[in-house]
């Protein structure tokens, strides 16, 4: 249960650490010398742009990523993304909701929180290995999000800014994240295939990269986190939750399984799935809301509801790992 408390504490630590310095601005007991929401933005490119591509790096250097079945593993977790949306498409569907709250609900079905609090739990569950395929796994992520997610939940608003495919993949191919992360995985695998010795001390870069970049991202959406009374939205809450930590999981560890998955590396790449597909609503998807006049309060409802229930679902999750 060490790693549960780990892992639980450091999500906490980070959420709560934001949170407090934002209620602290707010009564004018801080001073930033910049605004909040740069603050917010400079957190989230240390830690995307700098600590988590190093410890990528490192990771997918040492990793053994040889199998050819692991090709599969990015379409593994875009079968999660896209069963989790067309899920959250039915129930709204059974619920009869209004079109705000459909595309709202589409958002933190889809969603998921794989880089901050996936990649955090895979690292002290699995160790440095199964961090390297989270890299992988998350690799259509993005361009999914982008592509796929956002129009979607567009349908939904009464916007009427239009923006041509074209132009979409361009804003893609010139996103730094993007590019970075692509680039991480990249060097770490040529590095890895070439043999080049990876250095001693990178084993303790990584083991405090990982966790740092968490407690960032996670102090990040601290600083803009707003409670709203979820009893509100709690038909929609649970359903989403059922959707997260129920049908995606069984699903997606399914597809993992028949592909053979078990059998690789002792199942490592089938724990990795089990885990990233069983994560709560990213904050990612409250930006659909945010930009579209879509339900926020319902989409900031099921990311709370949805990220408190962790302290059942990561002991759950290290019952399961444990016995494969």
């Amino acid at each position: 249960m060490a790693k549960f408390f780990y892992s639980f504490g450091i999500i906490i630590f980070g959420l709560a650490l934001g949170y407090i310095f934002q209620i602290l601005i707010n009564r004018k007991l801080v001073k930033l010398p910049i605004p909040i929401d740069d603050l917010r933005k400079l957190l989230q490119k240390i830690a995307l742009l700098f600590l988590n591509p190093v410890a990528i790096v490192g990771a997918i250097w040492v990793v053994s990523i040889k199998n050819v079945g692991l090709i599969a593993l990015p379409f593994v977790g875009l079968f999660a993304l896209l069963t989790g949306g067309g899920l959250a498409l039915g129930v709204a569907h059974m619920l009869s909701l209004a079109p705000k709250k459909t595309g709202a609900l589409f958002g933190c079905g889809s969603f998921t929180n794989i880089g901050a609090v996936g990649a955090l739990v895979c690292f002290v569950f699995l160790g440095e290995a199964g961090f390297a395929l989270v890299a992988i796994y998350k690799l259509f992520e993005e361009l999914f999000y982008y592509s796929i997610g956002f129009p979607i939940a567009k349908y939904y608003s009464r916007s009427t800014q239009e923006e041509r495919i074209l132009d979409r993949i361009k804003r893609l191919t010139r996103d730094p994240f993007i590019i970075v992360a692509l680039t991480s995985i990249v060097l770490g695998a040529i590095l890895n295939g070439i043999g080049v010795p990876r250095p001693g001390f990178f084993k303790i870069v990584i083991s405090g990269f990982v966790p740092l970049a968490t407690i960032m991202l996670l102090s990040s959406i601290g600083l803009a986190m707003k409670f709203r009374r979820v009893r509100n939205y709690l038909p929609e809450c649970v359903s989403v939750a059922v959707i997260k930590f129920a049908l995606v999981p069984v699903l997606a560890t399914s597809l993992a399984y028949l592909l053979g998955f078990g059998k690789i590396e002792g199942g490592l790449p089938l724990k990795v799935v089990i885990i990233l597909s069983s994560m709560p609503v990213a904050f990612n998807a409250l930006i659909p809301p945010s930009i579209y006049d879509l339900d926020l309060d319902l989409a900031n409802s099921c990311w709370f509801f949805s990220t408190a229930l962790l302290v059942v679902v990561l002991p759950a999750l290290l019952c399961i790992i444990n016995q494969i």
